[in-house]
């Protein structure tokens, strides 16, 4: 199975893109991260929609699409493996996480979405988001894999 992101903005250097990297190094599952920037003034409305084009459009055709968003259902580390392990064991080729904008996901990503998921109902740096993410991931492939690196 095939690991993707694609987020809104450019990552720059720095103690958030340290922790990003360093999660994403640990994966055994390739992952490929898409930057996606929409460079024009507009309405909040207009900047979504566009954004959400360009997300969609980053990902593999047929791809298993999570988006975070603040709507999304939050779950326990255990259960994240276990939807991922699903996912994996149907068969499922590519796994997209999509991270919008400061204004959120437009609607055509939210239709697209096969999950919505929540990393809780604050909300949080988009850059840290990715390091967040990054870190679930390697959570939940070491909890599928029986290690002992996840203890509750």
């Amino acid at each position: 199975m095939r690991l993707w992101l694609a987020a809104v903005g450019r990552s720059r250097g720095g103690p958030t893109r340290d922790l990003f990297d360093e999660y994403v190094g640990r994966l055994s599952w390739p992952f490929t991260l898409k930057e996606v920037e929409v460079k024009k003034r507009l309405s909040s409305d207009e900047l979504k929609r566009q954004e959400a084009e360009l997300l969609l459009a980053a990902v593999p055709v047929g791809a298993i699409v999570v988006a975070l968003d603040e709507r999304g259902k939050a779950l326990p580390s255990e259960s994240f493996a276990a939807r991922i392990g699903d996912w994996r064991d149907r068969g499922a080729g590519d796994l997209a996480f999509l991270i919008g904008g400061a204004d959120g996901h437009g609607d055509a990503v939210r239709a697209r979405a096969d999950f919505l998921l929540a990393f809780g109902p604050m909300t949080w740096p988009h850059m840290l988001v990715r390091g967040m993410l990054a870190e679930q991931l390697y959570r939940a492939q070491q909890i599928l894999a029986g290690h002992p690196y996840h203890r509750s």
